[in-house]
Parts: structure tokens; C-alpha cells; sequence
């Protein structure tokens, strides 16, 4: 039996065209998908959980392949990326830490071999929980224009013993993006970090 019973998907894509100020030339998309997943580990502690990381792996490639497709179909267009969990009420905070491997590297390979950590962020939650995905550059952390994040909501989930899997992608950094730091034309690319 797999680790992985998944009872549904959700998605929400956009396109910003301006935030106030000029139109953009060449607006950017962003999106984020979550798959609502069963948690084997909720309701009681289980020493080993890595079992489900690799279980994982599969999905984590799925939902990168449909985000991808959703923003146009172009890997190469993705410039910002980021990764989340929300834990359902029986479960605990580690079982999110679950999605880094599958959900990070999964990206990683699709976008070609990114270089920067891919950012996170986990919480345990209730039906309905919203959370902010965080986004930064995928080979330079560093890039300030980059910086952002989208929000996830399920309405019916997670459910007390689901898990919510949740990738974050982005073809662009803030619209009216202005504050100076790295530039995307001065990524060296060699550390993930400038």
C-alpha cells in the first residue's frame, strides 16, 4: 500500500500586470499548487518517518510538472521558487519537514539544476489555514527584486489527518520591483547565494 493517498489538488495562478504603477512589459506569473495528502503518521508518534520522504518523491515531481504547465510550459521562464506544508491538527510539525527533499529537489531537477535553497515554510493548522509560501531567486538567494511570497488556502483542508504539499513558482520578481541589491544580470550563480 503506498504512503501517498492524495484526495485532491488545488491551484492558483495569476498574472500582475502593474501594482500601482507603470504596466509591465513583460508581466510576471505566478502560481502555487498543493496537493491535500493523507497522514499515516497522524494521531501517534512514529520514530521513523522517512519512509514517506521517498513515497513522496513521485508527487513532488507531479505538482512541479503542473505548476510549470500552468505558468505557460517553459522551465526556463521560472525565475522564483519556494516550497510549504500545512499539517493537520493530529499530525505534528515534522511531518511538513517530509516535503524538503521531495518537493525542493523535484524543482530543482524541472528548473534545471537550480543552485539557491529553495525557501520554506511549515505550520500546523486547521481546516481552511492559509499560509504564505515564501519565493526568492532560484540560483541567487541574494536577489532582492525576488523576495516575495504567494498564499495558499485549501477551503476544505488540511483535515486533522492530512497534510497539505504545497510548491511556489514565479516567471519574475516584484512587478515594481525597486529597491537596489543584486541585479538578475550580475547572478554569478555559484553558491546559491549571489
Amino acid at each position: 500500500m503506498s504512503l501517498v493517498d492524495m484526495r485532491r489538488i488545488v491551484m492558483i495562478t495569476e498574472e500582475i500586470f502593474h501594482d500601482g504603477g507603470p504596466r509591465s512589459a513583460r508581466p510576471p506569473r505566478r502560481g502555487v499548487i498543493g496537493a491535500l495528502v493523507k497522514n499515516p503518521y497522524a494521531g501517534h508518534y512514529e520514530a521513523d518517518i522517512t519512509p514517506m520522504m521517498e513515497a513522496l518523491k513521485p508527487l513532488g515531481m507531479e505538482l512541479t510538472q503542473r505548476l510549470v504547465a500552468a505558468l505557460g510550459g517553459d522551465a526556463k521562464a521560472v525565475e522564483a521558487y519556494g516550497k510549504g506544508a500545512i499539517v493537520g491538527a493530529a499530525g505534528e510539525l515534522e511531518h511538513g519537514a517530509l516535503w524538503h527533499v521531495p518537493g525542493g529537489y523535484s524543482m530543482r531537477e524541472v528548473l534545471g539544476e537550480a543552485k539557491a535553497i529553495v525557501p520554506s515554510a511549515t505550520k500546523l493548522a486547521g481546516v481552511g489555514a492559509r499560509i504564505d509560501i515564501p519565493l526568492h531567486h532560484i540560483n541567487a538567494a541574494y536577489v532582492r527584486s525576488h523576495f516575495d511570497a504567494i498564499e495558499f488556502c485549501a477551503p476544505d483542508g488540511p483535515r486533522d489527518n492530512e497534510i497539505a504539499f504545497i510548491l511556489a513558482m514565479s516567471t519574475g520578481g516584484r512587478v515594481h520591483a525597486r529597491v537596489g541589491g543584486l541585479q538578475t544580470h550580475q547572478i554569478k550563480g555559484e553558491d546559491g547565494l549571489r
